[in-house]
């Protein structure tokens, strides 16, 4: 799918540990963006942070690199995002999630599926 113009950016900040019915939170929100069609969707792992326990998780330190920030990043039409919004309530997640109005201007490269 290609997109360009107004798009809006879904930014899922949640923990690595967080977890819904054993498996990864993080994947689970990706898994659910590839079924309902959103253009696409990707994981950023942090490599310091903290949330609401105020515990600083990084991973210069062994003893506290477990549970590092992610974030899940997706971008897509207003419309079609605020569609999968149920989809996150359903995972009761614990963490931030944003929305903020984006412009997309082009790819880097092109997928061999946009190919002519």
């Amino acid at each position: 799918m290609t997109l360009h113009g107004p798009a809006i950016r879904l930014t899922v900040l949640l923990g690595e540990a967080d977890q819904f019915h054993h498996r990864p939170t993080y994947t689970e929100i990706v898994h659910r963006a590839h079924a309902a069609g959103l253009a696409g969707a990707s994981v950023f792992r942090g490599v310091e942070g903290y949330g609401r326990s105020n515990h600083i998780h990084t991973t210069r330190l062994l003893s506290l690199s477990e549970d590092l920030p992610m974030a899940v990043v997706i971008v897509d039409t207003e419309a079609r995002v605020r569609a999968f919004l149920p989809e996150l309530e359903e995972l009761q997640l614990a963490g931030l999630v944003l929305l903020e109005p984006v412009e997309v201007v082009g790819r880097a490269v092109a997928d061999e599926d946009d190919a002519p």
